[in-house]
């Protein structure tokens, strides 16, 4: 069996104290986790969202890191990993009619993105020491190898379906 070597091949850009709501900001990166960096770009470059820039600047400047701290192509590069969290809530008084005061609140959020080189990854052979359950027939320890890579670009969920 191979199995895949612990690494440690990722890179990541944050931002925080963005001024959108993490709402907002998670619409976008749901559509985003998990595929790769051109796909990446051309889908936040055409989504008509307004978190679309941020998100865009921070794949790029998460790729920029890759580059230079891994010397990693881009074209070999996947989203790994991108969350979204709350951060603090901005909040104001807007002075109305007779005296009276209404709060405006400005959500800010917080988001990372790390970023993944699929050419690093090391697959490392691993014999059975027993054999399977289903087989109670066989008696000699036999090597078994299987190719396990998951392709995350098209993982071919339901999300993914138009």
């Amino acid at each position: 069996m191979l199995k895949k070597r612990k690494t440690t091949r990722t890179v990541y850009a944050l931002g925080q104290y963005i001024s959108m709501s993490a709402h907002k900001a998670r619409r976008v990166i749901d559509q985003i986790r998990g595929r790769s960096y051109e796909e990446t770009l051309m889908i936040l470059e055409l989504m008509p969202y307004r978190a679309c820039y941020p998100i865009f600047k921070l794949v790029y400047s998460a790729a920029a890191n890759a580059s230079y701290n891994m010397d990693s192509n881009e074209s070999n590069l996947v989203i790994s990993k991108a969350e979204v969290s709350e951060g603090t809530i901005v909040k104001k008084l807007k002075p109305r009619a007779r005296g009276r005061s209404f709060p405006i609140k400005r959500p800010t959020c917080h988001i990372s993105i790390v970023v993944k080189d699929i050419s690093l990854d090391e697959y490392i052979e691993v014999d059975f020491l027993d054999p399977p359950r289903w087989s109670k027939k066989l008696k000699s320890k036999k090597k078994y190898t299987a190719m396990a890579y998951h392709n995350m670009c098209s993982n071919g969920g339901v999300w993914d379906k138009k």
